[in-house]
């Protein structure tokens, strides 16, 4: 089954690095705030923090009281970074196996661009429907997301 996909971009006055700084400091997770019933991250911890950073696992706690784990699959600095997005609490674990979120990155003089992409995997043809809908507002909770990292 095709996953449903979508992808959104903005450009930082961060590097590649800085960026990828910023994901790796947990604290900062809470910044990212959801969208309408899409519930924003109340708390991130690492569950496995790897030397490498490939093979990460963070347990991120939402503000409706739903939880999923963050693990790093692709660290390959200063192009993209990607992570998969799994052990979703219900309601979403009927609906979704994964999701995968990838970050790529380009210099643009002093900043650099910054495409966010995601694939949505559902469990099933009927979850497609429920995804399809999450998917608008996952992607206008990134859009907010990215630009309130553009403007620090």
């Amino acid at each position: 089954m095709k996953p449903i996909t979508f992808q959104c971009d903005a450009t930082l006055k961060q590097s590649p690095d800085d960026i990828a700084a910023q994901i790796l400091d947990l604290n900062r997770w809470p910044e990212f705030q959801g969208y309408a019933f899409l519930p924003g991250i109340k708390v991130a911890e690492f569950e496995l923090r790897t030397l490498e950073i490939v093979g990460s696992k963070i347990r991120v706690q939402n503000t409706d009281g739903s939880s999923h784990v963050e693990e790093i699959v692709q660290w390959n600095l200063p192009q993209c970074l990607q992570m998969q997005l799994k052990e979703f609490s219900p309601p979403l674990n009927r609906l979704a196996s994964y999701f995968e979120e990838t970050w790529e990155f380009a210099p643009r003089g002093d900043a650099t661009k910054v495409v966010r992409s995601f694939a949505m995997h559902a469990k099933s043809r009927p979850a497609l429907a429920a995804l399809w809908i999450i998917s608008f507002f996952l992607k206008a909770a990134v859009r907010r997301h990215l630009r309130q990292m553009s403007a620090k």
